[in-house]
């Protein structure tokens, strides 16, 4: 490997080979006055790894096929945690050395009302970590690699008081649930928090809900999970699979945040009445393209709820974030594996069956790229 002119992943560009993508150099993108290269110590597996690699969020081929230059094959990976090893001549943010994270968000314009009133996940040329074309035509490429390039207003300072594997999810997944937390229940008095689904996104919802002061009600199907959101900080559990589930939830949460990556199960029907008056049903799990949900207009109209999305979160919420795991001492529970083509295979393999509890960290980055030194 010849750095910086070749980093190297693991890629496929072929959703019939999502489980088992190969081990590839390829050019990374021209570097930016303010970009800065991460050599990667770690990196989660995410949920929306399966849905690119399997091409599930799109009608098109994946994207990294019309790359105007560097590679037609695609890395992914963006809950990434590793040392800054160059940084562009207009760098401020960031020094070479720095431990940081990166999430799924590598660049912005940086000039936008969006971008200057830190709410820069939204800006129109928003470029995320990976599957996403830059205004050059590159299609960016992911942290299941020896090194990842991003503006630096995306390389997050990490506390050292956190490994780095426990980092890695807070990068993605804990900063998706935690923007629209806090912008949901900042200054109500003893919030209500309900968190649908409890997975990679909902216990660590649990958890950030907790630390921020909420009662926390955690809504599952049934209750085979029901110990583990406990231990997680839950107060309430909720099975929607037993009969007359919602009876006495009416008026009841400021915020319902759906974390389930399946519209399918979903009554809105019953859950929007359990909102507050003019309270948000807010959805951070994406679905497939062809999944839609199913609400009559009646369920918004006798307590004007409202529903929506939210889109991962600031630069300043991803710094708060991490404070409050330090401050608050909670972890993202997670397993760990070892990173390489059979072990990233086992990762999406398993994490489709949904065969873990409740995050995959990839690890040994430096031992296999031979990085590190």
């Amino acid at each position: 490997m010849s750095y910086p002119e070749q980093f190297q992943g693991f890629a496929t560009n072929d959703p019939k080979d999502w489980a088992s993508p190969k081990l590839t150099s390829y050019q990374p993108k021209n570097f930016g006055a303010r970009d800065v290269d991460i050599e990667v110590e770690c990196c989660g597996i995410c949920a929306s790894e399966l849905f690119a690699l399997k091409n599930g969020w799109s009608h098109e081929p994946m994207a990294c096929l019309s790359s105007k230059y560097g590679p037609k094959t695609q890395v992914v990976g963006h809950e990434v945690v590793g040392k800054i090893v160059a940084i562009g001549p207009e760098v401020t943010l960031c020094k070479v050395g720095d431990r940081v994270g990166l999430g799924a968000q590598a660049s912005s314009c940086m000039k936008c009302s969006r971008c200057t009133s830190n709410n820069e996940q939204y800006c129109a040329k928003s470029v995320g970590t990976y599957c996403d074309p830059y205004e050059d035509g590159y299609v960016s490429q992911g942290g299941y690699a020896s090194h990842v390039r991003a503006h630096e207003q995306f390389c997050f300072p990490v506390p050292p008081e956190i490994p780095s594997e426990f980092v890695a999810p807070l990068q993605c997944g804990g900063l998706t649930v935690f923007s629209p937390i806090k912008r949901n229940i900042a200054g109500k008095q003893n919030p209500r928090v309900a968190v649908i689904g409890i997975g990679g996104l909902g216990h660590m919802a649990i958890m950030i809900s907790k630390a921020l002061g909420a009662e926390v009600y955690a809504i599952s199907r049934g209750y085979s999970k029901k110990e583990d959101a406990s231990k997680m900080g839950a107060d309430h559990f909720v099975a929607t699979g037993e009969k007359d589930w919602n009876k006495g939830l009416d008026d009841h949460f400021d915020l319902i945040l759906n974390c389930a990556s399946s519209t399918t199960s979903l009554d809105l029907n019953a859950l929007l009445p359990c909102l507050k008056v003019n309270c948000n049903f807010v959805s951070v799990g994406l679905p497939d393209i062809g999944e839609d949900f199913n609400v009559k207009p009646f369920s918004f109209f006798h307590n004007g709820c409202n529903m929506g999305s939210s889109k991962l979160g600031s630069r300043e919420e991803a710094i708060e974030l991490m404070q409050l795991a330090v401050e608050h001492n909670f972890r993202p529970w997670v397993e760990t594996l070892k990173v390489s083509e059979a072990g990233v295979s086992e990762g999406l393999t398993r994490l489709d069956q949904g065969d873990v509890r409740y995050r995959f960290t990839l690890t040994g980055f430096h031992e296999f790229f031979g990085t590190g030194k």
